[in-house]
């Protein structure tokens, strides 16, 4: 009884990695691939037993890469080798991203322009730094009648980050308050 499977040249035990996403081995249940050998070229159509056979004498996997072909095509090679160097690129291409932060800003109708500049000094810092701003404007109670002022507060602060953002959403109302994002200029960084 083995206790510690794993897929590296094991026949039939693809399933020990995580989450599988090509059939293995014993379990592509197909008569006949398309057999591609471990430097890449096309063995043309052969019965499912010989290309088991033929991996199995080159100590390697057989693995299901395109099922949806017609016949399925498959590949011999070292199945955990694959898999690992799969996640090496996916982590890699996740490290690449660009993770861009989105910071809230929150302002009321009444509030008075000595704050509001406040708020347009931190929003200018966080677009500086290239992050996207939603700037939020709260309406409580009869100050829903009031949604104008609202947005002419939104306009006139998107007017004074020009410089440094772009308008990506223009104000619309959410619930019982109204949002604008701003995202950075990209022509401006250095």
């Amino acid at each position: 009884m083995q206790v510690g499977i794993s897929a590296t040249s094991s026949f039939g035990e693809g399933e020990a990695i995580g989450t599988q996403k090509h059939r293995v081995n014993e379990r592509i249940r197909v008569r006949e691939v398309r057999l591609i050998d471990e430097q890449g070229r096309n063995l043309g159509v052969v019965p499912i037993q010989k290309a088991q056979e033929y991996a199995r004498s080159k100590g390697l996997d057989l693995v299901e890469v395109a099922p949806n072909a017609r016949p399925p095509v498959c590949r011999v090679m070292d199945y955990g080798k694959f898999i690992y160097e799969q996640t090496k690129r996916e982590r890699q291409a996740r490290k690449a991203q660009k993770q861009i932060e989105v910071k809230e800003l929150r302002l009321r109708p009444k509030t008075d322009e000595y704050h509001v500049g406040f708020k347009l000094k931190q929003a200018r810092k966080f677009l500086e730094k290239g992050h996207k701003v939603r700037v939020r404007v709260l309406f409580r109670g009869r100050e829903r009648a009031h949604l104008d002022l609202g947005e002419v507060m939104l306009q006139e602060f998107a007017q004074q980050l020009a410089d440094v953002g772009t308008v990506e959403q223009r104000p619309k109302m959410e619930g019982s308050s109204m949002t604008l994002v701003l995202a950075p200029n990209t022509e401006k960084k250095k």
